[in-house]
């Protein structure tokens, strides 16, 4: 292999002291000594010297142009196909613009030369000492360098030594390709090295065949230098590896591995104003396999100016997008804000109509039930002045209850004259009816239930109206039973698993002085309420929840809802004959309930800062906008979520009736609303923006248009470079 075809470590061959001080000994001698004259031109200045000679600047004798002429002089280590090689490949590309033109070539001087155009800029390596390129620049540089390349591989010629040395720039930085020794044409098979840090993994090998995909690398590695400072994987380590070889052999073989195992270069994607797409333009030159590269310059070329055009046309895309784009956001914004106050607005009216009407509505249910208590009282009433069952009591109290006869025959008829009456009116029947003595010893019940009767209920609240519920069998002494109509506290019954109210009264004797018992009728609470829940309708049509809750504490009495977890559960009223045990709706919890979600212990109460509104309002109503249902806790589904609610005393009980909402219900329509002017809204945009689209489609297509045009007009001006095989 010539000398000539070594790789170059360093991007300036360095020289040895003998060579230094010859360097200082020509430039010593005066020009045209020594043999080195050329006929027509004037010798004025060396440029520098290499291995194979030196390069002096002259001046054309009949123009006064200045020129640069290369000497062979050391023509006894000379190679002459090297030269030979050189100057043809600068004959057969004279035509290129991109490329430094041949003028003149003395093959039979002592020593031979070949004139050729002088530039004064130097070469690219003298710009890059400088410092690192701005990537517009840097792109404009290779683009040049590509259209050289393209031109010499389209006459079938493959530089295979690019780097800044090779590129020469005139007097307005347009670059000019030189230096053509280690070139090959496309047929030939004689492997040629380049540069070490520019060749690629494949060209560093004694048996490679020159292929077009090398230039490409080496156009990779030389922008990366322009982004850079420096061309990829050299660094001081790889340098002193290489260094550190003997033959040449050892040498590509280690610069294959420092390129093949090194990280892949990544300093270009850090590089300032260096697009995403200049750093894949780079990164695919680069790339270790062959497939992967760009297959020639053209293909370079092309990505770049396709690179171009997009640059060009992004502004005005930018700028003819920005202004539809901040049109339509203003359109969208007060379009937003005006969806949202009209919203905003119509929620707030349902919302105060909904609690308007709520609170109408918990004025009837309150009232509906204090007028339903007092009917049933007053029936007690009736029922208990009567003569003839005061007599008949008294009677069955003076023979110490054995005969019971009489005042069983006289209640169980009213129960019967009652119940019908309360059919006929369609009206809820009581679920059990029975006589307590003084002392609180049930005399008689309908349904009759002998597991009770005789048995002492003196402890319980209806006998006494202490308005609570003692122990069974634990009353204090001198309890008695009570001296006027009396609304018990409400109670959880064992063999319905509803909860109930007892309603008693007094029985005087004949002369109306002492009390001789007590009767007493019980009823489910969610019968006081089953009248209104089919007539109570929300606003729109929604449907109401209502309930009952004991304003002392806070537990709910009833609730709609409850009876759907008892359906079909409880006993019928007319199969009921079980004893109703009681459970103080304030402490104790039933010793025998099955049904725990129905117990009034294990509902959650309504909040106290709710509870403290009612309380304070007395017998005014109050409405919340965000009452939550205390039923979630065993109703998560039915129950969750936000509810408009009003809240009203039931007369003179301790009760608060309860008519709530769900809030989504009642603003669904506003939601409904919402969406369509959404939609419409969307609709709108969508045919703004599909107008606006269609137009920058129409106008891009132009831009492309004319884009492509001009694109093709460079690429016949630099025609594709026929295709070589790939190592």
């Amino acid at each position: 292999m010539p000398q000539s075809d070594q790789p170059s470590l360093n991007l300036t061959p360095r020289q040895t002291d003998e060579q230094l001080e010859r360097s200082r000994l020509l430039s010593e001698r005066a020009p045209g000594s020594a043999g080195l004259n050329v006929p027509g031109f004037t010798l004025t200045e060396r440029l520098g010297e290499g291995a194979y000679g030196e390069v002096w600047l002259a001046r054309e004798d009949k123009t006064g142009k200045h020129v640069a002429i290369k000497f062979y002089t050391h023509r006894r280590g000379l190679d002459w196909s090297l030269l030979n090689r050189e100057v043809e490949k600068l004959a057969l590309l004279y035509t290129s613009r991109n490329i430094v033109r041949l003028i003149d070539v003395g093959w039979q001087s002592d020593p031979p030369y070949y004139v050729m155009e002088y530039l004064e800029r130097g070469s690219l390596e003298t710009l890059l000492a400088e410092g690192t390129l701005e990537p517009e620049e840097a792109v404009r540089i290779i683009r040049s360098v590509c259209q050289a390349l393209v031109h010499a591989h389209g006459r079938g010629v493959l530089h295979c030594d690019l780097k800044p040395a090779n590129v020469l720039l005139d007097s307005d930085l347009e670059p000019r390709l030189c230096d053509f020794g280690q070139s090959r044409l496309s047929h030939e098979q004689n492997p040629a090295l380049g540069t070490l840090f520019y060749m690629a993994p494949e060209q560093a090998s004694l048996n490679s065949i020159p292929d077009a995909q090398w230039d490409v690398y080496a156009l990779g590695a030389l922008l990366f230098q322009l982004l850079t400072g420096h061309p990829p994987f050299r660094t001081p380590q790889n340098e002193a590896l290489l260094k550190a070889t003997t033959t040449l052999d050892e040498r590509l073989q280690t610069y294959r591995e420092i390129v093949t195992t090194s990280p892949r270069p990544r300093e270009h994607h850090r590089v300032a104003g260096a697009d995403r797409r200049l750093v894949e333009i780079v990164d695919r030159c680069l790339h270790l396999d062959p497939e992967r590269r760009y297959s020639n310059a053209q293909a370079v070329l092309d990505v770049l100016y396709i690179r171009e055009r997009q640059r060009r046309v992004q502004p005005l895309v930018a700028m003819g997008g920005i202004g539809p784009a901040v049109i339509l956001l203003a359109m969208f914004l007060f379009a937003s804000r005006s969806i949202q106050s009209a919203v905003s607005t119509t929620g707030e009216n349902l919302t105060a109509r909904a609690l308007e009407s709520d609170v109408i509505s918990v004025t009837i249910l309150a009232s509906g039930v204090e007028k339903e208590l007092q009917d049933r009282l007053d029936e007690l009433i009736d029922v208990a002045s009567g003569l003839e069952l005061r007599k008949a009591i008294e009677h069955a109290a003076s023979t110490d209850w054995t005969d019971r006869t009489s005042f069983h025959q006289i209640l169980d008829k009213t129960r019967g004259n009652v119940d019908t009456r309360r059919r006929k009116r369609n009206r809820q029947l009581d679920t059990s009816w029975f006589f307590v003595d003084t002392k609180g010893f049930q005399r008689w019940r309908n349904r009759f239930d002998p597991g009770v009767i005789d048995n002492d209920f003196s402890y319980r609240d209806y006998f006494h109206g202490h308005s609570v519920e003692y122990e069974p069998g634990k009353a204090p002494i001198g309890t008695g039973p009570i001296r006027q109509p009396y609304i018990s506290l409400p109670f959880h019954s064992n063999s319905t698993f509803r909860n109930m109210v007892a309603l008693s009264v007094p029985v005087w004797d004949q002369s109306g002085q002492e009390i001789i018992g007590v009767l007493a009728r019980t009823t489910h609470l969610e019968q006081l309420l089953s009248q209104y829940r089919g007539s109570i309708q929300g606003s729109n049509g929604v449907a109401r929840t209502i309930a009952l809750a004991d304003n002392r504490n806070g537990r709910l009495l009833d609730h709609s809802r409850l009876a759907s977890f008892d359906a079909g559960n409880a006993m019928p009223e007319e199969d009921t004959d079980v004893e109703d045990s009681v459970v103080d709706t304030s402490d104790d919890e039933s010793p025998t309930a099955t049904r725990p979600n129905l117990e009034l212990t294990e509902v959650v109460a309504i909040p106290e800062a709710t509870l403290q509104k009612i309380r304070t309002a007395g017998h005014a109503a109050v409405r919340l906008e965000d009452y939550v249902d205390p039923l979630r806790e065993i109703d998560p589904e039915g129950s969750s979520g936000e509810w408009l609610a009003a809240f009203s005393a039931v007369g003179e009980t301790d009760w608060t009736a309860i008519v709530q909402e769900r809030r989504s219900d009642v603003l669904r329509p506003v939601v409904e609303l919402q969406a369509t002017m959404r939609m419409y809204a969307w609709i709108a945009f969508g045919i703004a923006g599909t107008v606006v689209a269609i137009s920058w489609y129409l106008v891009l297509k132009s831009v492309n248009e004319r884009g492509i045009r001009h694109w093709s007009r460079n690429a016949r001006r630099h025609p594709r470079a026929p295709d070589t095989p790939s190592t």
